[in-house]
């Protein structure tokens, strides 16, 4: 159980990008918690992506300042995201691995004031595996990590150390994840149900309708008093 209750939601968002001032005063409105991903080397650069909105612009992904992490993060989770974003499964040096993983940690806990624990891997494609999960477990202070990889399930996943989210909304849609919302709000359970959402907050910038979307998302979800609130820490570390 969560807190008492049998359903649990929770959000993670990656990179530490400045659109996330934007969602967390949503999710701060509608009672929710996130957990936010961060790379303590890239704290505030500016850069862009190749990626293109709507308008033809290409999308700004400014990071955050690190002077203004421990503020902002208020009242949800700061968790690894590796220093400098590889895609750790590609590093053949077990050392660089950890380092890369270790001292993000140690970085995010000294900003913002508590022991980091979580962490959310870096990159698409394949991005874990069992060598770097178990380098992780054994070697860093960190009790739990997110993949890329997605279940479309409320099952609780059991390998918290390569675990599987519900969903992410560029992978699947907007129709499919009011969908899921919408079940997961009907749902009765008398055994541990979790919707487990994650993605990056500069991705609402390149559809026209993504911020109206993710409120959208917040609203159907929020304020039920059979769903925990949490971060991911809080779930899945219960």
């Amino acid at each position: 159980m969560y807190n008492g209750k049998m359903k649990a939601l929770t959000f993670s968002f990656d990179d530490g990008v400045t659109q996330d001032k934007r969602l967390i005063e949503i999710f701060n409105k509608y009672g929710l918690k996130s957990t936010f991903n961060l790379n303590s080397e890239w704290l505030g650069m500016s850069g862009s992506l190749s990626i293109k909105d709507y308008k033809g612009n290409y999308i700004v992904h400014n990071k955050v300042d690190p002077k203004e992490v421990g503020e902002l993060y208020k009242g949800h989770e700061i968790a690894v995201h590796t220093l400098t974003h590889p895609n750790l499964t590609l590093i053949e040096d077990d050392k660089e691995v950890i380092r890369q993983v270790e001292q993000d940690r140690l970085n995010l806990s000294e900003l913002c004031g508590y022991e980091v624990i979580g962490m959310a891997y870096p990159c698409g494609g394949v991005n874990c595996n069992q060598r770097v999960a178990d380098l992780i477990k054994n070697n860093t202070g960190v009790k739990y990590a997110r993949t890329i990889t997605l279940t479309e399930s409320f099952e609780p996943y059991l390998d918290i150390y390569q675990y599987k989210a519900t969903a992410y909304h560029r992978a699947m849609g907007w129709d499919k994840m009011f969908e899921l919302a919408e079940k997961f709000v009907a749902l009765k359970t008398d055994t541990p149900a979790v919707f487990y959402v994650w993605g990056h907050s500069y991705e609402f910038d390149i559809e026209e309708n993504g911020w109206e979307n993710i409120e959208c998302f917040c609203r159907l979800v929020s304020g039920k008093s059979d769903i925990f609130y949490g971060t991911n820490k809080e779930i899945l570390l219960k």
